[in-house]
């Protein structure tokens, strides 16, 4: 579902109990989860100076092994032990840590990327470590998917996480167009890079495409977002069955169209 506002408001990279809740089941997350589009994986290489990427919370691997796949040469960086786990196994060298305390040892990267992880970053601080580890004219390149399903699915999950969860920041209202939310976390993302006062002017991307769902993938999906990782097991089953009706109600399936945005900028040559 669209990022709904964290517990922590404006500050999401502060709310550790969330951002470490996707490793539960890591399977799930990376057979769930969509890919990126292969049109943000060719700009960011043709852009990147060098083949060396450090992925910031890679997760279970998922744009890395797209990356490799590519011919690049990418090293994870993930803070749940987990999901770094998973991503070895996918053959994706991983260390564990969050981005602002990984030492890198005095190593250095043609690019620093970041999947749907950036905005768990301290936006000051993470523009500010990207460029230290980058080299000369090194690429920092950070997107994420914006998404919403058909309004009776959306408003079936609203009203279901709102019975099993009315503390939950995700059921608390109509959730807004996640257009509107990425747009403002892209304005935040490009606003902290400019604040590092290392970068040139940032880009932002966007790129669309659509994806066909039957029922058991949207609700094998679900579980996998942040509204629904640290809910118990009767509650969450009560808001996949609300959901399921929905898409039943559609004809057991339905075709989402995405959008993935990037916010990107580079270092002085």
């Amino acid at each position: 579902m669209p990022t709904q506002p964290s517990p922590s408001g404006n500050e999401p990279h502060k709310a550790r109990h969330m951002a470490e809740s996707f490793g539960i089941d890591a399977e799930r997350y990376d057979r769930a989860r969509p890919d990126y589009p292969e049109a943000l994986i060719r700009r960011i290489t043709a852009t990147s100076p060098g083949p060396e990427i450090v992925d910031v919370g890679c997760g279970t691997g998922i744009e890395a092994r797209q990356f490799i796949a590519a011919g690049c040469e990418v090293l994870g960086v993930e803070p749940d032990a987990r999901m770094a786990e998973f991503a070895r196994r996918g053959g994706v060298e991983v260390e564990v840590a969050t981005f602002e305390d990984w030492d890198a040892a005095g190593r250095t990267f043609d690019a620093v990327v970041a999947g749907q992880s950036w905005h768990w970053v301290d936006p000051v601080a993470g523009p500010a470590k990207a460029a230290r580890v980058l080299r000369p004219g090194g690429l920092l390149a950070v997107f994420a998917h914006a998404y919403d399903p058909p309004a009776p699915v959306m408003e079936a999950f609203t009203a279901a996480l709102w019975r099993v969860a009315p503390d939950s920041p995700y059921g608390s209202g109509p959730p807004r167009p996640a257009q509107e939310i990425y747009e403002q976390m892209c304005a935040t993302f490009a606003d902290g890079i400019r604040r590092s006062a290392a970068f040139g002017e940032p880009e932002q991307w966007r790129f669309a495409w659509e994806r066909r769902y039957t029922r058991a993938e949207w609700l094998d999906l679900l579980p996998t977002t942040g509204g629904l990782t640290r809910l118990p097991p009767d509650r969450l089953a009560e808001v996949l069955e609300a959901v399921g009706a929905a898409v039943d109600a559609l004809g057991g399936g339905f075709t989402m169209p995405y959008t993935t945005m990037a916010v990107a900028a580079s270092l002085p040559t």
